[in-house]
């Protein structure tokens, strides 16, 4: 058995095939010149393509070097890298995404700026080469995220990251099912920084992030992090009300100045104030719901993931 490695490199995979070949390539190089012992870990994510196929060849052929991590369906991109994180052997542990827009070559900035004492290294891509669509929710987590936890980081949503090992193992411990790494990981860190990376646009296939998941990932965050918006939910109950009441005195005084027909009696108005208490009951019943699902879902208890098989590592 070869020894215990200094670096693993998480990279969870879904639907990446064309991206592969370029990917592993360029991790080794970038390892290569760290001049220190890795390993680097693919998990399939349930990918309906031949990545599956790909990754377990590339350890068949670099057995304690390249480590397949193969799941038995898709779990989302965060549940597949706690699936890598159960297999780290490293002291730092360096998650990155396969699309390839953070480039590998950033690896051995990120060591050696964990070599300096830091518990989490965080990064920022400088220029960002993603639409509108995308920066802007991410524009809006970040800012969330910084008010929330106090912590100011400035890209969350880069997976471009580096961890000490028991920062990772504290994080494969925790039992939440709605987790967002990033954050989970600052909760128990101590010294935590971050670096500008390059950011270049994808050379094959597209985003696996549609509006939807986008919309998902973000309550995945908010929940999983605070339980501020049911504090807002209250204070806005509280503000409708004291509207409500405002706007009671207002109809009081106007339809004694200028009688019931200034406003058809008022029956439009009555609609008004209904529409806006059943608004606010909604808004009520849906945050409350992110929070009962996620409850009813973490008291099942059942695992955020399933591993098929692994390659590479007896």
């Amino acid at each position: 058995m070869s020894e215990k490695p200094l670096i693993s490199v998480v990279i969870p995979v879904f639907n990446e095939q064309e991206n592969l070949d370029e990917l592993v390539r360029r991790s080794f190089e970038a390892c290569n010149k760290t001049g220190k012992k890795f390993e680097i870990i693919l998990i399939d994510d349930g990918s309906k393509d031949a990545s599956a196929e790909k990754i377990i060849n590339f350890s068949e052929k670099n057995p304690y070097k390249v480590i397949s991590v193969i799941l038995n369906r898709n779990y989302g991109q965060h549940a597949a890298i706690m699936a890598g994180f159960s297999q780290v052997r490293g002291e730092i542990v360096i998650t990155i995404d396969a699309d390839l827009q953070n480039p590998p070559e950033e690896i051995p900035r990120l060591v050696s700026k964990m070599e300096e004492g830091f518990d989490v290294v965080g990064t920022i891509r400088v220029p960002r080469n993603d639409s509108f669509l995308r920066r802007l929710p991410s524009f809006i987590t970040n800012k969330i995220v910084q008010k929330t936890t106090g912590i100011m980081m400035h890209d969350y949503g880069c997976m471009l990251r580096a961890y000490r090992r028991n920062i990772v193992d504290i994080m494969v411990g925790c039992k939440e099912r709605n987790t967002f790494i990033p954050v989970l990981a600052n909760n128990f860190a101590r010294r935590i920084t971050e670096i500008e990376v390059s950011h270049a646009s994808r050379l094959a296939g597209e985003s696996k992030y549609n509006f939807f998941k986008l919309i998902n990932l973000q309550f995945d965050l908010i929940t999983s992090m605070t339980t501020f918006p049911l504090r807002l939910l209250s204070l806005l109950g509280v503000l409708i009300a004291l509207l409500g009441i405002g706007f009671g005195i207002f109809l009081m005084i106007m339809r004694f100045d200028h009688g019931a027909e200034w406003a058809a009696n008022g029956v439009f108005t009555l609609f008004a104030v209904l529409f806006i208490f059943v608004g606010a009951q909604f808004i009520g019943m849906g945050l409350l719901g992110e929070y009962i699902g996620r409850i009813f879902n973490n008291v099942k208890s059942r695992p955020i993931y399933c591993i098929d098989k692994i390659v590479g590592r007896k």
